[in-house]
């Protein structure tokens, strides 16, 4: 047994003691550890407290404000400034209990803002079992009033902080060095989904490779650091916080679990990604069988009660928003008449649910006559895949261009919408030639109703590649929910105030 072992080590050695002396050399630390570039994390983890405290304090005060505002001065009140000073520790505690300050959750995603919501739930319990307890007659106006606001400040001032944090991100501040391990094709891919959404805060410091492929060398301008055995080092010479552990057979169960082990010396975070690409977290769940964690899978849901829900949800926020921007409908169709006399609104047949056409509608951003114009444009077409695409398309008029920058051009699709034709989220709607280009999977994108806005809008509209299009529209068809479409309502917003993208 010894002499086997001597056998299957001996050939790592070089390969290792090669990294070791590249990676040393590159990160200018003579053979020590790197410092963590996660050094962000406690002061602004320090900030959120702060905040927390401010925001339970301001609920705290303005529930005893409007409650006893006749009867500050009176001793009735005491308890209730008392409690101003109680609350802000106390909402503090319960943040912490529920992990609203847990790194993994920092800076992206719903779960913190999930995490503090539960933690409001959880404290305004406590706060009502606890004056029930020692008998204290807590006033039901200051309870409706203060509990709710305390996780509702809160999550306002959080969310202000993460969008500064993710402006700090955007100059390459504030982010968590990531050693990548697998294979060459999946790790290039994470590399560039990675730098493509610097929101998430990671940055790939390095990359491992399986032994048959080359060892030296770099993946999207990151430095090859080694083989699967070579991870440890890696971490300890470039000060990465995290290793994401790619699908791939040589990474098996044991081999996670010895390099978890050598991992949790240094407190490297390990993360271990699915071979299910796309698959959103509340579609997963571990079921342990036998003692082996599976990971089971839940169908999207295509048809059902959320269904109904969220078509009842878009027509009654479509009607509401043409009755609310009828002004504006009314200005911008004067505006496109004016400049070249052609009819305000354009009409195009697009495909929509199960492959059935409909109607849509547009303020028209082209000159009349533009679609016959096409076939001459074609041979300058900027887009790769299906889609037809020109960052300066003569056809486009001068209110058109401004109009297609803000989005202003889609607000007709309400009336869609209001029909049953549209959502206001899903995939884009393509043309019927676009269609009859489609492969298997892209066709997956007709089982749901395309939408007036989803991921492709807010994660650069025009900017995008075919293949990048593709796969936020299936992304969004396999993980669909209510609360994703108010999500992408949200970003929607900034992303057309920033008009980037569109053309």
């Amino acid at each position: 047994m010894a002499t086997t072992s001597k056998v299957e080590t001996a050939p790592e050695r070089p390969a290792r003691t090669t990294v070791t002396s590249a990676v040393a050399a590159a990160a200018g630390s003579g053979g020590n550890r790197a410092p963590r570039s996660g050094a962000w994390v406690r002061p602004y983890v320090g900030s959120l407290v702060c905040l927390d405290l401010t925001a339970a304090l301001v609920a705290a005060l303005s529930g005893t404000t409007v409650r006893f505002h006749s009867a500050l001065g009176e001793s009735a009140t005491l308890p209730y400034l008392h409690l101003c000073l109680l609350l802000p520790p106390l909402w503090v505690l319960f943040v912490w209990l529920g992990g609203g300050y847990a790194r993994r959750f920092l800076g992206v995603g719903t779960e913190e803002y999930r995490r503090v919501a539960t933690s409001g739930f959880a404290m305004g319990a406590f706060v009502a079992m606890g004056a029930y307890a020692v008998g204290f007659d807590l006033a039901r106006g200051y309870a409706i009033l203060t509990l709710p606001l305390v996780p509702l400040v809160c999550l306002v001032l959080r969310y202000a902080r993460r969008k500064a944090l993710h402006r700090r991100r955007r100059s390459g501040r504030c982010m968590s060095g990531v050693v990548v391990v697998g294979h060459r094709v999946a790790v290039r891919d994470l590399v560039r989904r990675l730098r493509g959404e610097v929101h998430h805060g990671m940055r790939v410091v390095g990359v491992c490779l399986p032994q048959e492929e080359r060892v030296t060398g770099e993946v999207e301008g990151c430095p090859v650091l080694g083989t699967f055995t070579d991870v440890a080092d890696a971490v300890a010479l470039t000060g990465a916080d995290t290793v994401a552990v790619l699908a791939c057979p040589e990474m098996d169960g044991a081999e996670l679990r010895r390099l978890a082990w050598r991992l949790e010396k240094t407190g490297t975070d390990l993360i271990v990604a699915s071979a299910l690409m796309d698959v959103a977290g509340p579609r997963t769940s571990i079921r342990p069988v036998a003692g082996l964690p599976l990971l089971h899978v839940e169908h999207p849901e295509l048809v059902g009660a959320r269904r109904v829900l969220k078509g009842i949800f878009d027509r009654c926020a479509a009607a509401s928003a043409l009755v609310a921007l009828s002004p504006l409908f009314l200005v911008l169709s004067v505006l496109v008449r004016a400049e070249d006399g052609g009819p305000a609104l354009f009409a195009q047949t697009r495909v929509g649910r199960g492959g059935s056409e409909f109607t849509v509608y547009k303020f028209r951003t082209m000159i009349p006559g533009a679609e016959v114009l096409r076939t001459t444009l074609q041979s300058r077409n900027e887009h790769d895949g299906v889609l037809f695409k020109m960052r300066r398309d003569p056809r486009v008029t001068r209110v058109g261009a401004w109009l297609r920058r803000y989005s202003l051009d889609e607000l007709p699709q309400l009336v869609n919408v209001v029909r049953g034709e549209m959502s206001l989220v899903g995939p884009r709607p393509p043309l019927p030639e676009e269609v009859a280009r489609y492969v298997d999977d892209v066709r997956r994108r007709l089982v749901v109703k395309p939408g007036m806005t989803g991921l492709w809008q807010v994660s650069g509209r025009s900017d995008l590649s075919w293949e990048e299009s593709v796969r936020l529209d299936l992304r969004y068809v396999e993980n669909w929910s209510l609360t994703l479409d108010i999500q992408i309502l949200w970003k929607t917003w900034s992303a057309v105030i920033r008009g980037a993208g569109a053309y």
